[in-house]
């Protein structure tokens, strides 16, 4: 069900062709390409395949799950992410015949019109051979070297031979080529028990036909590298959003404690910091949708943690629309969340050595400066199309606003699903990833 992938360093000659795996019965219609793992991108290529549709999906990662397997807890019933994974994986393996799915990949080329796409894929290599592979972890248990782990936001690390995540799909190890660069350690390969490590492995090309594409791209956090004055490079103990996502997961790099970066203490005042870096002119100028509720929801994992502890959310305006008003009133009723309408100025480190930080705002309503001492800073980072600033695809009829969220071509046959086209949460996600298949059979049928 997997195509051949790797970690994308491109190392080696000219990329070989494989087979795509399936072969459609003469006079059916063109399948259809999904460009993305994510929540979008999942749910389009199962509405796509259980509609009877050959899908192909292209997920530039070692494995699906894009951003929401990331999290700890997502909206509407606040249940882990592996809940409702969990689910659209086994739909995928059900329906395998009409599947196929490409990790480690990206497009190359794309040439031909609505219903007679001929795409190029970009396979680079993953040093596991799949099929082999018995995810057993004895070539992580003996790799030398270190590096980010990029699923935790770099909050700690992994070793080159890694699993993607705990609930990987597919479930295969992974070598990072690029960490391993100018080390002659072979130490995995002979670890490994069923002889499922190619140190030598090549990138390959696959060509496959399609009637219409399905760009479910996804979305960046905002760098927070950006927001000087917020000391997200200052001070360890201000974090994204995302990353304290991971702080509180139980598969995350503190299994689950929210506690500092810096000296591991019991994070028990938090701040959240809102519109770090959206609703700026010399950032994001746009609103990204679900940061505040994001932070609300944030909130509650610091609450329940630790019942003696106080949140503190600084805000410009609180947005919350739909039956999520009732969760956001339910939250501002506990004593224990302080909200503070005031934009923050600037955080900066306890002058009196203590180890907190200061977060400084102008109280709006109050008009008062006001200085709050806490242990830690969670800036709610927006939401930037994965796209914005890539370089193009070379004949993908797709074009971009000027933020760079992916625009619907309908004549074209291209559609756009979830945050590659506007911010959006995962219920607004699954729905618009529904609307994008629908639309794509369509163009097939129609072809």
């Amino acid at each position: 069900m997997e195509g051949s992938s790797g970690n994308g360093n491109g190392r080696g000659p000219a990329a070989a062709a494989v087979s795509t795996g399936i072969t459609s019965a003469p006079g059916r219609e063109r399948g259809i390409l999904v460009v993305g793992g994510g929540m979008a991108g999942i749910s389009a290529a199962i509405e796509a395949a259980e509609a009877g549709s050959d899908v192909y999906v292209v997920e530039q990662g070692p494995s699906l799950g894009g951003r929401v397997a990331q999290m700890h807890q997502y909206f509407p019933k606040l249940c882990p992410p592996y809940c409702g994974l969990e689910i659209n994986f086994r739909r995928i393996r059900s329906d395998h015949r009409h599947f196929k799915v490409f990790t480690q990949a990206t497009l190359e080329n794309v040439s031909g019109v609505a219903g007679d796409y001929e795409v190029t894929i970009r396979l680079a290599p993953r040093y596991v051979i799949s099929e082999r592979c018995i995810a057993c972890n004895r070539c992580a248990e003996v790799c030398p070297v270190e590096r980010p782990n990029a699923f935790n936001y770099g909050l700690d690390t992994t070793k080159a031979a890694y699993l993607p995540n705990p609930m990987a799909f597919p479930m295969k190890y992974v070598i990072d080529g690029a960490a391993c660069v100018g080390s002659a350690c072979s130490a995995c390969v002979e670890a490994c028990p069923t002889d499922a490590i190619d140190l030598q492995m090549q990138p390959k090309s696959v060509t496959v036909k399609v009637g219409a594409i399905v760009l479910a791209t996804g979305w960046k956090p905002y760098d927070a590298n950006n927001l000087t004055i917020l000391g997200y490079a200052e001070h360890r103990d201000v974090v994204s959003n995302v990353q304290f996502e991971r702080l509180a997961a139980v598969d995350g790099p503190t299994c689950g404690r929210i506690v500092r970066p810096s000296d591991g203490r019991e994070a028990k005042r938090v701040a959240f910091v809102q519109c770090a870096g959206s609703r700026d002119v010399n950032h994001l100028p746009y609103c990204s949708s679900i940061c505040c509720l994001s932070s609300i929801k944030e909130a509650t994992y610091v609450r329940s943690q630790y019942p003696d502890s106080e949140v503190f959310v600084f805000y410009i305006d609180i947005r919350a629309p739909g039956r999520n008003e009732d969760f956001y009133h339910r939250i501002r009723a506990d004593e224990g969340v302080h909200f503070i309408k005031g934009k923050v100025a600037k955080v900066f480190a306890d002058p009196a050595g203590s180890g907190d930080l200061i977060v400084e705002a102008d109280e709006m309503l109050s008009g008062a400066k006001r200085q709050v001492p806490v242990d830690m800073v969670v800036l709610a980072t927006g939401m930037q199309p994965s796209l914005a600033g890539a370089a193009p695809i070379p004949g993908l009829p797709v074009e971009f606003d000027e933020h760079g969220f992916a625009l619907e071509n309908r004549a074209a046959g291209i559609f756009v699903a979830g945050v590659a086209h506007r911010p959006s949460d995962v219920v607004t996600t699954v729905r618009d990833a529904t609307g994008a298949a629908l639309k794509a059979i369509h163009t097939t049928v129609q072809a």
